[in-house]
Order: C-alpha cells, then sequence, then structure tokens
C-alpha cells in the first residue's frame, strides 16, 4: 500500500485483521478474511485489496492443502500489486512467496523471491519482517541440499545456520519475540540433527520460557512440540 490514507477504513481494519492473523499462522482465519475482502473489494473495484486478498488468501491455502493453486494465487496478487505501483510491504509479500515455494518442494524459486525481498529491504529500509526473511533463506537452502546432494555439513548446510543466527539476531535487535522464536527453532531443528540436543534444547527453552500467554498459537504449539522432543 503506498499510502494507509489512501484506503478507506474500512479496508485498513480488514486488512490488518487478516495481516494479524497471518503472523499467527492461523491459516483458516486468513483464508475467511481473505475471501470477504475479495469479495466486496471485486464489486466495488478496489484493486489494491484485489491484489491482496490474493497474496494472503493464497499463503493459507498452500499452508492447508499444500497445493500449487496457493503459489499462483500469490503470484497473481503480486502482478496486481506491483500494477499499482505500491512497494509497501512488498518484502513480507515476497517472504510468503518463498515460503509457499518451500512448501512445494520448489526452493530455486523460493530463494529468487528472497533476493528480490532482500534488494527491497536495502531500498527502502522496510526491515519489520527481516528475520523471517533470513530465516526462509536458511530454510530453503536446507531443503535444496535434501533435493540435490544431502550430506552432513555441506555448504548449504554451513550457510543455513548462519542464516538462522542471523535472524535470531535481527529478532533479538528488534526485540521482536515471535520472530525470534521461529529463528530460534529452525536453528534448533538443524542442530537435532547435528547431535546437538543440550545446546538447541536451551536456546529454545530460554526464548519459550520468555512467553506469558499465546500458548494456542501455532509457533508456541509447535515450540512446545520441539522442545518435548528434545527433553
Amino acid at each position: 500500500m503506498p499510502s494507509s490514507s489512501l484506503i478507506p477504513l474500512r479496508w485498513r481494519v480488514l486488512y490488518y485483521d487478516t495481516l494479524l492473523c497471518q503472523l499467527r499462522r492461523d491459516a483458516q482465519a486468513v483464508r475467511d478474511q481473505a475471501d470477504a475482502a475479495i469479495t466486496v473489494a471485486t464489486a466495488q473495484r478496489f484493486a489494491l485489496v484485489q491484489a491482496l486478498g490474493p497474496i494472503m488468501r493464497g499463503w493459507a491455502i498452500a499452508v492447508q492443502e499444500h497445493s500449487t493453486e496457493g503459489l499462483v494465487q500469490i503470484q497473481q496478487g503480486l502482478d496486481a500489486y506491483r500494477s499499482t505501483g505500491a512497494e509497501f510491504q512488498r518484502p513480507h509479500f515476497l517472504v510468503l512467496l518463498a515460503e509457499v515455494s518451500g512448501l512445494l518442494g520448489q526452493p530455486e524459486g523460493g530463494l529468487a523471491a528472497l533476493e528480490e525481498a532482500l534488494t527491497l529491504v536495502e531500498k527502502t529500509g522496510e526491515r519489520y519482517y527481516e528475520a523471517e526473511l533470513h530465516r526462509q533463506r536458511g530454510e530453503l537452502l536446507l531443503l535444496r541440499e535434501a533435493k540435490s546432494h544431502p550430506s552432513q555439513g555441506s555448504r548449504d548446510q554451513h550457510e543455513a545456520e548462519t542464516c538462522f543466527q542471523h535472524a535470531l539476531d535481527v529478532a533479538r535487535q528488534q526485540q521482536a519475540k515471535s520472530l525470534e522464536l521461529r529463528a530460534a527453532m529452525s536453528l534448533v531443528r538443524l542442530w537435532q540433527r547435528q547431535g546437538k540436543r543440550a545446546q538447541a534444547r536451551a536456546l529454545l527453552a530460554e526464548i519459550y520460557d520468555w512467553f506469558t500467554e499465546g500458548f494456542d498459537t501455532a509457533d508456541l504449539q509447535e515450540a512446545k512440540a520441539l522442545l518435548d522432543a528434545l527433553a
């Protein structure tokens, strides 16, 4: 969005509700909100929401169904968003495209999306989702390794660990605890594979114990299961 002032209040509320659900990783809520936005935006020919709705809906579909339909919708939404001339939040949307590419086993496409996102971050200074950008890059590097030349200690594995550490550092600098938790989980899963169980559990437990609410969210449930597996 070029400016929130260009978007009527009701649309801002609907969009940011959808964004919040996506940040909580509540795919069904994202899908429901995006469907509502698309229906009304199409009727009223509101181009920005017509572009944003498919991006969010595509992410939800991919998370729920692991289908290429979700990837196609994100790509179409991004194309429509670019056509409006908007730049705001494009790095976030490109990270969603990268995540979905990974879910569908397409690491190269996801890595290309992240290169574009990183270029935009450096150009615009929009860094609120930067930690997730680096985390997703690490995940895609590990996926590429697994698909091409799985081996302990490969270059991709070492680079992925660097990405996860960088994501942790960025999240800590920004005091973004939810993104710090995600980065920690990615690093911990890698350390678990490498046999560093005690180190992995200590890192994750420290961050998990900071939270006092939100234990029904997908990230905290995943963290709890990972801690239990490391016990």
